[in-house]
């Protein structure tokens, strides 16, 4: 049953700035990206078409998709056009709009207003709304659902990584190499020491003589690298630092995790068993430490070992893409907020037990420490999380590990309940990226039990 409550726009933050913070560029953006789909329709791409053929072949799927568009309330300020219809009005027409995204990056967009905005999630901006709907929250928890959208992916991960994706790496006002753009990745890059801030061209590998700064795609550019000097690695001989695995911003921190939770609530509980896909080290993490953090769109998306010992194992989930709480959608019971319009943005929590990801546990040397997680989890558009270290491979703190590919994202690092951390970030977290390979807390010894954090970090 569709919500009847008015709901007014929903203001609140939008993690990582993966979609604009101003909802009116989203309907800006939509708007033009459906226009050029009708007015130059296309067959559609044979992942499409299956994904239509699948869609119209199960009643059940068909229902879904019909309700999760008809189900977006014809209120302000999710009607959006003269008739009082949300932009898109049917699978039909997700589906052309799909077709006519899978031959386009990513885009920057910035207004004349000195507004800026981007839509590093273009597929989730299609289904913004009707992810927040009982319909969408349904279909798209369904393992045939994701198969469809991980097929769709896959082929636009061919095209991302492919030369003609460099078309978004130009100069032009929504380009990436755009001066406003520039202009915030070097912000961004900068807010590790604020004192000395960097350019882009200074913070990464690049060669700003080149055409696209010297990168292959539109890939090549999105896991681009730091320069060497530009993130040290933090006491790189103590092994009680626990060095920060990604360059991000704290999302939260929660102790005493239990191993099987209720991660579906508005709370969003962490729950180890379901993020953990029941992995046999699951009992090690219980009544542990699960430290969440996301990742800007308009910064860097490789990962870093965090601790220093061997790769005991790799294990890939395979998850949802577009599922998101059921309570940050229109069910949000909080009628002066209304549903995430960046979702799954506001469902961090959630999507860490049903979205995909990837699993490397480590196991220290440090009896203190123990063995440590880190689990990648992909936001909507990734399709890809790919690891880079081996099973049995012996890592050191800082070394590169892995990387997300085309989107958005957030990771964890589990601790078991015997690690004592006292962490450099802390509540209310600031809205800055903590620097990667930075030192994110202390495993703190029996005998400093009693130290602060700087009394601990003066004495390394």
């Amino acid at each position: 049953m569709a919500p009847e409550s008015h709901r007014s726009p929903y203001l609140r933050h939008r993690l990582g700035g993966w979609l604009p913070a101003d909802h009116e560029h989203l309907i800006k953006w939509a708007k033009k990206i459906v226009k050029k789909a009708r007015d130059n329709p296309q067959p559609l791409n044979p992942t499409l078409q299956q994904f239509h053929d699948f869609i119209e072949g199960d009643p059940t799927v068909r229902q879904l998709f019909t309700l999760m568009f008809e189900q977006v309330p014809a209120v302000p300020p999710y009607n959006q056009d003269p008739t009082g219809k949300p932009e898109i009005r049917s699978y039909d027409e997700m589906l052309q709009v799909f077709n006519t995204l899978m031959t386009m990056g990513p885009h920057w967009i910035y207004n004349t207003d000195g507004q800026k905005g981007l839509v590093g999630f273009p597929f989730n901006a299609v289904l913004d709304w009707p992810m927040g709907t009982a319909a969408g929250y349904s279909a798209f928890l369904r393992q045939d659902v994701n198969f469809q959208f991980r097929n769709m992916l896959t082929k636009w991960s061919e095209y991302l990584a492919s030369p003609d994706s460099v078309s978004v790496l130009s100069t032009d006002p929504d380009g990436w190499f755009s001066e406003e753009a520039l202009k915030v990745m070097g912000q961004v890059a900068s807010e590790a020491d604020p004192n000395h801030p960097v350019t882009f061209a200074q913070a990464f590998e690049c060669d700003p003589s080149k055409p696209a700064y010297g990168y292959l795609s539109w890939d090549d550019f999105f896991t681009r690298k730091f320069k060497p000097e530009i993130r040290p690695i933090a006491y790189p001989n103590v092994d009680i630092v626990i060095g920060n695995a990604c360059e991000s911003t704290p999302y939260r921190i929660s102790h005493n995790v239990k191993e099987l939770d209720q991660f579906w609530i508005k709370d969003q509980p962490y729950s180890l068993r379901d993020m953990l896909g029941g992995d046999d080290y699951t009992d090690q993490f219980v009544g542990g430490t699960v430290y969440q953090a996301f990742l800007s769109a308009t910064s860097y998306h490789r990962w870093h070992a965090p601790v220093s010992g061997k790769v005991a194992k790799v294990v890939h989930i395979p998850g949802t893409y577009y599922a998101e709480n059921y309570w940050e959608g229109f069910a949000n019971p909080n009628v002066s907020i209304g549903p995430d319009p960046s979702a799954p943005n506001n469902s961090q929590g959630y999507i860490c037990e049903v979205a995909t990801r990837a699993l490397i546990f480590f196991e220290t040397d440090d009896a203190d420490i123990g063995m440590v997680g880190f689990v990648a989890v992909g936001m909507a558009e990734v399709s890809s999380c790919e690891v880079t270290v081996k099973e049995g491979q012996k890592v050191t703190r800082g070394d590169d590990i892995g990387m997300f590919h085309f989107g958005g994202s957030t990771h964890c690092l589990i601790f078991r309940p015997g690690t004592d951390i006292q962490f450099t970030p802390s509540e209310p977290f600031q809205d800055t990226n903590v620097p990667v390979c930075s030192a994110l807390g202390v495993v703190v010894k029996p005998d400093q039990k009693n130290n602060d954090l700087q009394s601990i970090l003066q004495g390394l």
